[in-house]
This record gives C-alpha cells, sequence and structure tokens, in this order.
C-alpha cells in the first residue's frame, strides 16, 4: 500500500512539473522538452500527457507539441469569477486603463518572488507589461518594496536570495539602499521606481490591505519615465483611491 501511495504521489508531483514547466516556457512544449525540464522518465511523461489531454487538461498539436487545454481556462475563469479580490480588481483595472490608457496590474508575492496576477495593456504602441504568474525577484520591483515594509530587515534579508539583488540590466541594488526604499514605500504608503530594470520605465504601487492593515496586493501603473509630472500625480491619486476601495475595511 505505501508503494502505491508513493507511486501516486510522484505522479501528482509530475503533474504539477509539467504544469510549471509550461507555465514557464509560456509556449507549447515539445515531449523531449517536457521530459528533459522536469526530469521525469519518458514513459512517464508520455503517460501523464495522454491522460492529461484525453480529459482536456493539456492539448497536443499536430507537431507534437503540447500546451495547456481548455478545461484549464475554465477553472481560471472560475477563480477570477469567484475570488472577491481579483474579480473586484479586474473592475477596477479596467476602469484605471480606460481612463489613462496605461498598463495596470494587480501584484502580489509568492513566496520569496514576485508576481502579476492581474493584467491589462495599454492601447498605445509603447506597452510595458510582464507575463502573469512569472515569478520575478523582488528588488526588481515597485511592489516588492512596498509589500515588504511590516518586516524586520533581518527577515527580508532572509526571504531574498542574494542573487535577486542583481537586476537584470547587470546592476547589483544595495541592501541597505533597498530597505531605505522599502521604509519610504511604508511611510509614504506607495511606492514608485523609475529606470530600475529597464531604463525607461516607471512603475507605482498602491497597497490593497487586509483586515488588519497589512498589504497584501498591489496596484501598479507601468508607464514611461517621460510621463508629465501633473498627470503622474493624477494617476497615482486615482490607483491610491483604487487600491484603498480593495482593500478590507
Amino acid at each position: 500500500m505505501a508503494v502505491t501511495e508513493s507511486s501516486r504521489a510522484r505522479g501528482v508531483d509530475r503533474v504539477i512539473a509539467i504544469f510549471r514547466q509550461l507555465h514557464l516556457a509560456q509556449r507549447p512544449m515539445t515531449m523531449r522538452e517536457l521530459i528533459e525540464a522536469t526530469g521525469a522518465p519518458r514513459s512517464s511523461i508520455y503517460e501523464l500527457v495522454a491522460i492529461l489531454a484525453e480529459v482536456g487538461w493539456l492539448e497536443t498539436a499536430a507537431d507534437g507539441s503540447v500546451f495547456f487545454g481548455r478545461e484549464m481556462h475554465y477553472y481560471g475563469s472560475d477563480y477570477a469569477t469567484r475570488n472577491d479580490l481579483i474579480s473586484r480588481a479586474h473592475q477596477s483595472i479596467l476602469a484605471l486603463v480606460r481612463k489613462y490608457d496605461e498598463t495596470t496590474q494587480l501584484c502580489m508575492l509568492e513566496g520569496n518572488k514576485y508576481t502579476v496576477v492581474l493584467s491589462e495593456n495599454s492601447a498605445r504602441p509603447f506597452n510595458i507589461s510582464s507575463d502573469i504568474g512569472v515569478r520575478v525577484p523582488i528588488p526588481w520591483t515597485a511592489t516588492g518594496r512596498l509589500l515588504l515594509g511590516h518586516m524586520s530587515p533581518e527577515e527580508i534579508r532572509a526571504l531574498i536570495p542574494r542573487e535577486d539583488f542583481m537586476l537584470d540590466n547587470g546592476v547589483l541594488v544595495d541592501f541597505d539602499e533597498f530597505m531605505r526604499d522599502v521604509q519610504l514605500a511604508k511611510d509614504q504608503g506607495y511606492c514608485c521606481t523609475e529606470g530600475l530594470s529597464n531604463a525607461f520605465r516607471l512603475c507605482m504601487a498602491a497597497p490593497v490591505r487586509d483586515r488588519g492593515g497589512l498589504p497584501i496586493a498591489a496596484l501598479c501603473f507601468m508607464t514611461g519615465r517621460d510621463t508629465d509630472p501633473e498627470r503622474r500625480q493624477a494617476m497615482l491619486d486615482d490607483l491610491l483611491q483604487s487600491a484603498k476601495a480593495l482593500s478590507h475595511r
């Protein structure tokens, strides 16, 4: 019996690994790529893909590549509809995009990383966005600075891997400077970063708080650093008001 339970557990772990690799890739993957990425036996991956395709969780293209199936879309839609914060945040984001025509997102921390949960893009040619669900190092973001204000420097140092302080442009973020940013974001009640991991990017983040007042998510604008100061202030004011409306009272 123990062998059967262990075998089932490995099967579940491999299904999770398949989904995670497809999500990270953000594209269909060949069976060979899935086998290499998951490290699972070839026979196991072929068997699991066949089962998951049969129930609609995965779909196999004519060239043999594999990606998420229609059933996964239904489950995601159910979650977005029934989760109160996600549902309300989506409406807030749509309203902000309609008003300012700027990319707007709902962002959260996931373990020791940052991720975009919802995103609606600007219709303008200049468009900055991140893929939903892709885990990004916390020091790369305004949201990361905003959502750590309740933690001590020791807790933050233990949370964030040292290598995550290296931005994708090769610049190293000093820990003490990062902590000053965290404290400033806590004091201001919002965070703005310019040129952090992209020389032309301006990010504004406003906190969505739980019943205890702790920030659990952030509404964010992603725009250009050349945005007019008056427009910046109007955007920030609306962002703060929308985030406050989403927070638990």
